[in-house]
């Protein structure tokens, strides 16, 4: 396999979240001479612990990889001090910005977290890539820009500009940023839109992660829009497969006719292309848990199931057209919802342990 990436430094945000810890270890599994620095704040927004754990993993690897080299930085991309001097020493030639304050229902009642970390963040990972020029800023962007669109499946031709959060707009936000920098300063940039992303050592906030842990509990899970909403659910290695192709293949700088630069600029989606029935997916969801042995075989599911209304800032269909992604990076995702949820419920097995039967 020829390396992507040998002799280079890449910045990634949020590493240790759930997409980018995943990314460090495809890194460090298949690349050579690289040297990738992990930029996190480890707010404690989900179970922190979750958190150490992926860095755990990440660190376990960079040990078995001696050609690598991992540096981890615990600090927030709000502090501009912070991103400057980490450009200045390390110069960094590709940065993947993952960091983000996450959650559609959370940026209703917590809107200034938002504005932190995805606004002012983002604007100052933008403006180190000016100071300090990168071959390539790809960052993380959302199927929650699409908002209220009624037409399916969801293509980057779409005008997306009814958003129905304050997160989805902070989102189409980075889109516009990256553009007018892209524009303005000539830094490729390529923006990526992720369909609900699952997967082991996920985000407890996700409706797969949540369930599992109410089930246990013998709490109530709560489906909304009585059950008719679809999901594009995208297993993780998919994303991450998608990330590391865009990584490689930095939009081509070109000049226009006007002598001025054509703005080196891409915009995909990283989607399964198959949305989900909320019911159906419980449905695998609770066969996979109990095949694991995280619920018991005899497991009444209909007691802790309650159909209830639309949420805000929620929508009832996300469907990905990822012709764009096909066409230009060869790919396209196609992990099962039943493979990557029983993935998921044999590690949440092991995590957590499995329930005692009597």
């Amino acid at each position: 396999m020829t390396q992507q990436f040998e002799n280079k430094t890449i910045l990634i945000t949020g590493a240790a979240g759930f997409i980018g810890s995943n990314l460090v270890l495809r890194l460090l599994k298949t690349e050579e001479n690289i040297h990738i620095i992990g930029l996190d704040n480890m707010n404690d927004y989900y179970d922190v612990s979750l958190k150490e754990y992926r860095l755990g993993r990440i660190a376990e690897l960079a040990e078995q990889k001696p050609t690598c080299t991992w540096e981890f930085i615990r600090g927030n991309i709000a502090d501009r001090e912070l991103i400057f001097s980490l450009f200045q020493s390390h110069r960094p030639q590709i940065v993947v910005n993952l960091a983000a304050q996450a959650g559609v229902r959370y940026s209703i009642t917590n809107p200034d977290a938002y504005i932190e970390s995805n606004m002012l963040g983002f604007y100052n990972i933008l403006e180190a890539c000016r100071a300090y020029p990168v071959e390539h800023l790809v960052y993380a962007s959302s199927s929650s820009v699409y908002g209220s669109n009624q037409k399916i499946p969801y293509s980057t031709e779409d005008r997306v500009d009814n958003p129905v959060s304050l997160y989805a707009a902070t989102k189409k936000s980075n889109e516009l940023f990256a553009h007018a920098y892209s524009k303005l300063y000539d830094i490729p940039t390529t923006g990526l839109r992720f369909f609900t992303v699952y997967g082991p050592a996920g985000r407890p906030d996700m409706a797969y992660f949540s369930f599992t842990n109410k089930l246990r509990k013998r709490q109530t899970i709560e489906i909304f829009n009585y059950g008719n909403c679809k999901r594009d659910f995208t297993y993780v290695d998919d994303i991450v497969e998608g990330v590391f192709r865009v990584m490689a293949k930095a939009p081509e700088r070109k000049t226009g006719d006007d002598g001025l630069p054509i703005p080196p600029y891409g915009v995909y989606n990283i989607g399964n292309s198959k949305p989900e029935n909320l019911l159906d997916f419980v449905t695998i969801l609770q066969e996979e848990l109990i095949a694991a042995g995280v619920l018991p075989q005899d497991y009444d599911f209909e007691l802790y199931k309650k159909l209830t209304p639309m949420q805000p800032g929620d929508v009832p269909i996300t469907y990905a057209d990822t012709t764009a992604l096909e066409r230009d990076f060869g790919f396209k995702p196609s992990t099962t919802l039943r493979q990557g949820l029983r993935n998921f419920a044999l590690w949440y097995a092991e995590f957590y342990g499995r329930e005692q039967q009597e």
